[in-house]
């Protein structure tokens, strides 16, 4: 079977790191997420995803598992609701997910977006959207579907500039006041030290926005709900972990706190 090329531009290559953390993290003995379509998509892609090395893979995995504990709160309470993807790059959330009822969208840009294309079909209620999160022309098609929506932006809002970021988070406040927004944040402490994290060695992307305190972003609309480290999971979702994460991110958080602390996961309200 022949691999399909990868054509991405340097940011958008980041979303093969979560990708291949997702995928071995489902060939481990007792795997957070299980994730038996990444390894597939992994063996189907042209790329060396050996070059990504270090606790960032692993890392991805648990923090799109407190992202899904989230959404599936949601679904549980808005089981015919609408989850938006900003970012969706090759997240095979809506696959892991899908409760046969909800509206799920899927956005990024054009070159993430054909090649997700090739591994993923449109339902009729699964859509994919090329577009860029910082545009506004796909809101009427999400509105379409009446609400209530929950917004996802996994590892992407990092690597923009601040006033990218609060423009987009000022236009989604705008038109879905009312929303829910999971977002992650990163500190000084983590910023100042990408050079030393092993899985930036193989992409030239770095990430730029920084915010210390995710209850700051009150003034730009946003109310914040709850707020995670890899430390501090969701106490239903600890309980799933395997004790290397479960007891070993704690004790870490313990050694390092300023490291580990410095990358909260967020649930917000839009305003």
């Amino acid at each position: 079977m022949s691999k399909e090329a990868v054509r991405l531009g340097a940011v958008q290559e980041t979303l093969l790191i979560p990708l291949y953390g997702r995928a071995l993290d489902a060939r481990a003995r007792r795997p957070v997420l299980g994730d038996e379509k990444a390894v597939e998509l992994v063996e189907r892609i042209e790329y060396d995803f050996t070059g990504f090395r270090g606790p960032s893979l692993s890392g991805s995995v648990l923090r799109t598992s407190i992202f899904d504990a989230w959404v599936q709160r949601f679904l549980a309470e808005h089981p015919d609701g609408t989850v938006i993807e900003l970012g969706a790059g090759l997240n095979t959330r809506s696959d892991r997910l899908d409760n046969g009822r909800a509206r799920w969208f899927d956005l990024d840009l054009p070159d993430t977006m054909a090649l997700r294309r090739t591994f993923f079909d449109d339902t009729d209620r699964v859509s994919t959207i090329a577009g860029s999160i910082l545009d506004t022309d796909w809101f009427d098609r999400i509105a379409a579907t009446g609400g209530p929506y929950f917004f996802v932006s996994e590892a992407v809002l990092l690597y923009f500039e601040e006033e990218q970021v609060r423009a987009v988070v000022r236009q989604l406040a705008d038109r879905f006041s009312g929303s829910m927004f999971a977002i992650d944040t990163g500190g000084r402490a983590m910023m100042d030290n990408q050079e030393r994290n092993p899985v930036f060695r193989a992409v030239s992307a770095r990430m730029r926005w920084t915010c210390e305190d995710p209850a700051s972003l009150a003034s730009w609309g946003l109310t914040l709900l709850d707020s995670r480290t890899f430390a501090t999971p969701q106490p239903e979702l600890a309980r799933t972990w395997p004790w290397r994460y479960r007891f070993g991110m704690p004790l870490l958080s313990r050694l390092l706190p300023r490291t580990v602390g410095a990358y909260k996961l967020n649930l917000f309200a839009l305003d």
